[in-house]
């Protein structure tokens, strides 16, 4: 199919989470709906499983006066996690998500921001949270025994109250937080209506045709709602991450069609891969090999899938498509990874947009945008060049936070703090962010992100942050392990990167270091962490 505009694909509309899992159970009740390891090898979950067991977990929250509160919900990645979610938000709660990886006391502080009453932990992080975050907290090990009593709570009609709660569309269903690079974490309020539309909406622009692996942490707005909600409601089977260390072995053993993902991961893979072909001695081959692909293609011969086998098998040999979100990602990787045949889709959006306000299409993509604008909202760029977003996905506002919602909402905008355009295909591409502007005395403006790209696409760069420096442009390079304090290596790439660059726009210094960057839940560098005072 040639690049070009095409319909939108036909999805199942709902209104509400509670909707959406009854209509799955009611329509392919049969049809696996998330599979993961256990104690005793690998369990499967049927879509009529889900709603059951939620309903089970729902009865027995509301047994236990768990009724118009805000719920915690802290943990790895589990069905366990998915089912407290499920049912903190059908039952009428606010279901508040936090970072298992937090610090106590921060873990502590955002559920204070969120006045959580209640909480459901996971054993690993039970003894270490469940007094600091709620004086009701739940441990999910007793996961099993909660379905068993709220299983005989609906056999004895017991549970009327909870199925009968009639949601209300406009009510604050969960906080998120933000994964901000330049400040403090916000509670995001995301309704079933912004939950909703995001998913139905979305998904008119991308559908996948097999399972998913899910990977992204669900206390983000990514993760959860594109890797996990929007999979349910297309009715497809989601092999459920653990942990970051399985990935690989979990790729290889589900063989998913499409995988959600953030930048970081998409460099981690690239980076093995090229690392893998360097120590055959076989890097200017492969490039030629990967030239000849390419034409080949033009002329609409696809020989990838033979060609490259080795490869796609890393990834289980089923991937066509990654998802991904949460950062720019360099072009350059979306090229390579299409001449070895997997599609990467760029997308793009904010918690506060639920958070996917544009993706690439399979057939409809521009390289070097971050996607194509979803269905049925609006966006604008501001005379600044801030690109904001208007329609029902934008969030209700940041939880007990007036002055923060005020400035991030102006008349139903959400603006982003994202510099960029919007072409006329409604494309939309970035330059950078707004907060980030690097304003030398001379009075011109530099996007860092413009210069991080380019010294990022060095195979020795592991991470990289521009900043200004007493008015100099400092690039700090966190390096590969084989070239860990070699100053010479990086003032060559300095220069190589300033080559045709006007003077302001020149990189004047370059720092090592010898530790990875802080960064936040979604994996981007926190600068204001980061960048010395």
């Amino acid at each position: 199919m040639k690049n070009k505009q095409y319909p939108f694909y036909e999805v199942s509309e709902m209104k509400n989470l509670r909707e959406m899992i009854n209509k799955k159970a009611a329509y392919i009740p049969d049809m696996t709906a998330f599979v993961y390891p256990c104690e005793t090898g690998e369990m499967r979950k049927t879509y009529l499983d889900l709603k059951e067991d939620v309903d089970a977990f729902g009865a027995w929250m509301y047994s236990k006066k768990l009724k118009d509160k805000h719920i915690a919900i802290i943990g790895e990645n589990s069905y366990e996690w998915l089912v407290a979610y499920f049912a903190t938000i059908n039952g009428g709660n606010v279901a508040v998500a936090i970072d298992k990886g937090l610090p106590e006391d921060e873990a502590a502080a955002l559920a204070k921001t969120g006045e959580v009453e209640a909480a459901f932990i996971s054993n690993t992080y039970f003894e270490k949270l469940n007094k600091k975050v709620s004086k009701k907290s739940f441990n999910l090990k007793e996961f099993d025994d909660i379905l068993a009593e709220g299983r005989q709570l609906v056999r004895d009609g017991k549970a009327a109250e909870y199925f009968e709660y009639e949601i209300d569309e406009d009510k604050t269903a969960t906080i998120l937080f933000t994964s901000g690079t330049s400040g403090i974490s916000k509670g995001v309020e995301l309704t079933n209506r912004n939950i909703a539309y995001e998913i139905v909406h979305t998904s008119m622009l991308f559908e996948p045709h097999g399972g998913v692996l899910a990977v992204l942490p669900f206390h983000h707005a990514f993760g959860l709602v594109v890797g996990i909600l929007m999979v349910i409601n297309y009715g497809y089977p989601i092999y459920i991450n653990k942990s970051l260390k399985y990935v690989k072995k979990n790729m290889e053993e589900f063989g998913p069609q499409t995988m959600f993902l953030v930048p970081m991961f998409v460099e981690f893979f690239h980076k093995q891969i090229w690392n893998e072909i360097a120590k055959k001695g076989a890097t200017k081959a492969f490039k030629g090999l990967m030239k000849s692909t390419d034409l080949l293609l033009k002329t609409g011969v696809d020989v990838r899938k033979k060609t490259y086998g080795s490869i796609q098998k890393v990834f289980g040999g089923n991937l066509e498509y990654i998802i991904c979100g949460g950062a720019a990602l360099d072009p350059m990787y979306v090229k390579e990874f299409r001449t070895w045949g997997i599609e990467i889709l760029n997308g793009y959006g904010a918690t506060e947009c639920s958070p996917c306000t544009a993706v690439n299409r399979p057939h409809f993509k521009k390289d070097g945008s971050v996607g194509y604008l979803v269905p049925g909202i609006e966006v604008k760029t501001t005379e600044e060049g801030e690109i904001a977003f208007k329609g029902e996905l934008v969030m209700k506002g940041y939880y007990k936070n007036p002055e923060a919602t005020a400035e991030a909402l102006k008349d139903g905008w959400y603006h982003t703090g994202d510099l960029g355009y919007v072409d006329d295909d409604n494309f939309i591409y970035l330059t950078g962010r707004k907060k980030n502007l690097i304003i030398l005395s001379n009075g011109e403006n530099i996007s860092p992100e413009e210069l991080e790209q380019d010294i990022a696409r060095d195979s020795a760069v592991q991470e990289v942050l521009v900043y200004d420096e007493g008015g100099k442009i400092v690039a700090e390079i966190f390096p590969d392990e084989e070239h860990m304090g070699d100053a010479t290596y990086f003032e060559k790439l300095k220069n190589k990167v300033n080559k045709g660059r006007p003077m302001y726009k020149q990189i004047s210094r370059i720092k090592l270091r010898e530790e990875e960057f802080i960064k936040n839940a979604s994996m981007k560098i926190v600068r204001y962490k980061n960048i010395p005072k």
